[in-house]
């Protein structure tokens, strides 16, 4: 079959959903099937939009968008593309709006950062702690206390830490057992003694 100028040129039919345009099948699409839902657009934006004065640089941004997007593959549904286009563009603005520049703020404090050095009674308690701690270590039998600082330290699993002790896993699962009975009795049955005593 031979084309002529009047079948070769197929404007009153569009191109099949999802097929990539030319320039000039995209300008003629852009102009048929999006301009003539820029009032849908401009009412989604004004309910949606947080800043009134934003919305005119919105429908070109959605605008651009959905011309380039053409340009690769034609939407099926144009009017929930273009909504879809301006939704993603709101939630963008709404995420870039949220991010505070390190340059804009001086000085960290007036951000009100949280800190996470602890306070100086946290300090004294934790070192408190840790020497009680390591004095009910020192109080455990060698193998316990070895058992445990690999389990609890070094966060061994108990297969490993018998290879390493050459220990069967059911001896290291006592070991650990008994010492952990152990430290709770050295830290804990240390401060209920304390706390009850006048």
């Amino acid at each position: 079959m031979i084309e002529t100028p009047e079948t070769g040129r197929d404007d009153a039919s569009p191109r099949a959903a999802g097929a990539s345009m030319t320039q000039s099948d995209a300008d003629l699409w852009f102009v048929r099937e999006v301009l003539p839902l820029e009032s849908a657009l401009m009412q989604y934006l004004r309910r949606n939009c947080r800043n009134r004065a934003d919305i005119a640089d919105l429908v070109q941004d959605v605008y651009v968008q959905v011309y380039e997007a053409a340009l690769i593959a034609r939407p099926e549904r144009p009017r929930a593309f273009v909504l879809a286009t301006a939704r993603n563009l709101l939630i963008n603005r709404v995420r870039r709006d949220q991010i505070v520049r390190i340059e804009a703020v001086a000085d960290l404090e007036a951000v009100n950062v949280a800190m996470d050095e602890p306070g100086p009674e946290r300090a004294v308690i934790a070192r408190d702690m840790l020497r009680r701690l390591q004095s009910a270590l020192d109080r455990l039998p060698a193998r316990c206390r070895q058992a445990v600082i690999m389990k609890k330290v070094e966060g061994l699993p108990a297969r490993e830490i018998a290879r390493r002790m050459g220990i069967a896993e059911n001896t290291v699962n006592r070991h650990l057992t008994e010492g952990m009975l152990m430290l709770a009795d050295c830290l804990y049955g240390e401060a209920g003694e304390t706390g009850s005593n006048p």
